[in-house]
């Protein structure tokens, strides 16, 4: 016969230990996602040297911190800009442990930027050509 002191302590190591599996095995980690939305759509849109797709686009991203973007669509101009994604409260240190391990559910961050780009103006045909005789005559006449 178990005595009563054993029985509770074999029962109380069985909830320690089924509590920590399911909180070991639970869903907990934190998702985040960066949208990159352009005006016009349809621009290329690179991230730190990486070409991530067309515009509207939303990709996961693993830390918070400054983001190199590219925004390219032909007849537009060119957008190179950086993008600072400040980390939210449940990131700083120690409640970020609850939040990646300990916390039973999946939370989602999710930021989104959205970027205008200016249409591209080309200079007219004779201000080309001017430009291109006066580059011209510097090249071969000037003196060295």
């Amino acid at each position: 016969m178990v005595s009563s002191r054993r029985r509770r302590y074999r029962i109380g190591l069985a909830l320690g230990i089924g509590a920590t599996g399911i909180l070991a095995c639970g869903p907990a980690c934190v998702e985040r996602t960066v949208t990159i939305t352009t005006v016009p759509d349809g621009a290329a849109v690179v991230l730190n040297d990486q070409e991530v797709g067309k515009s509207p686009v939303t990709v996961p991203f693993t830390w918070y911190g400054d983001y190199d973007l590219i925004c390219r669509k032909d007849g537009f101009k060119s957008l190179k800009t950086n993008v600072r994604i400040n980390a939210p409260w449940y990131q700083t240190p120690f409640i970020d442990l609850f939040a990646e391990c300990l916390f039973p559910f999946t939370i989602r961050d999710n930021r989104a930027y959205e970027f205008q780009l200016e249409s591209e103006s080309l200079p007219a045909r004779d201000e080309l050509v001017g430009r291109a005789n006066e580059f011209k005559d510097r090249a071969l006449f000037e003196q060295k």
